[in-house]
């Protein structure tokens, strides 16, 4: 019980803001707008969990959303020129695991910091970005949004692939040798490089693992409109990191499951539909959950003290 406290903890605070909805605004279970918030989240669903394999590893990725920004746009004027989806997605994936290659690069092949690399990359990918697009969208043929398929059958496909997703990353974090590497690294490299294993080679690896869920994200993300935008990936570096430290990730790695880090992306995710349900202005909404993460992080630092003493 001890062992999963923030875990339960942000799940029972998820479970009291439901139960506090069906009381307070039963339309907030209306099965469609339900169903829409889900499906916009399912891409940042799968961006976290690959933000949480870097964190657990003792490292931050804050590029991620401009990484997502590149994916989608490639990824769009690929569909625009005739490519087939099945084709689209690897590519996606690909560019965005050479992407996070560079970054792993920086990180583990030069020893440089994670944020300061990342944050340079980040800039860089962005003003790129928007240097070569001005902002023009990229609009995709007929075919693409929701796969060709009705908005219903698009959005439930897309919220059953993120969770499938999870639960494959969440088995594979816990029960695979590579998952308990990326705890060992985590917590201690030098004692991790002692028992065998190569952090520099384990840090590189998830880096490019980031980069390659960023790219599969982007996919999903695309399917959802009739057009990309250049800008689409713009605080999604923010609201995955909040999402992971809220559901007990630790920040200074080696702690943490995707099972917290997916509860804690549900928990601020209800904020903002909760707020106008309840008739409360939308500036209460970042206040709320800046408030949400100040709580997670003090209650992390309090764990590690008690820890020590």
């Amino acid at each position: 019980m001890k062992r999963h406290f923030r875990e339960l903890s942000v799940a029972g605070a998820l479970l009291a803001v439901l139960a506090a909805m069906a009381v307070f605004a039963p339309a907030f279970y209306q099965p469609q707008p339900l169903l829409s918030l889900l499906t916009r989240e399912a891409p940042t669903l799968i961006v976290a969990c690959g933000m949480a394999f870097v964190i657990i590893a003792r490292q931050i990725d804050i590029s991620v959303g401009s990484q997502f920004s590149v994916c989608g746009v490639c990824a769009g004027l690929l569909a625009a020129r005739g490519w087939p989806l099945a084709a689209v997605l690897p590519a996606s994936v690909a560019i965005g695991a050479g992407l996070g290659a560079l970054n792993g690069f920086l990180v583990a092949g030069l020893g440089l910091p994670s944020i300061v690399v990342t944050l340079a990359t980040m800039v860089t990918l962005r003003q790129g970005l928007n240097l070569v697009r001005q902002g023009e969208f990229v609009n995709l043929p007929d075919g693409v949004q929701w796969f060709g398929l009705n908005q219903a059958t698009g959005q439930w496909l897309l919220v059953s692939f993120a969770l499938f997703v999870l639960v494959v990353l969440a088995l594979a974090l816990r029960h695979l040798a590579a998952g308990r590497f990326v705890y060992a690294i985590g917590s201690d490299a030098e004692a991790a490089r002692l028992a065998g294993i190569r952090p520099q080679r384990g840090t590189f690896f998830v880096f490019v693992f980031m980069g390659a869920l960023v790219g599969l994200a982007a996919m999903l993300n695309l399917v959802q409109s009739p057009q990309v935008q250049p800008l689409t990936g713009n605080g999604l570096e923010l609201k995955v990191i909040a999402a992971v430290v809220v559901g007990g990730v630790a920040i200074s790695g080696g702690r943490g499951n995707l099972w917290g880090a997916f509860a804690g992306l549900l928990l601020l995710a209800c904020v903002a539909p909760a707020l106008i349900h309840l008739r409360i202005e939308a500036y209460w909404e970042k206040a709320i959950q800046g408030a949400i993460i100040l709580l997670a992080v003090v209650a992390d630092g309090w764990r590690s003290r008690t820890r020590k003493s």
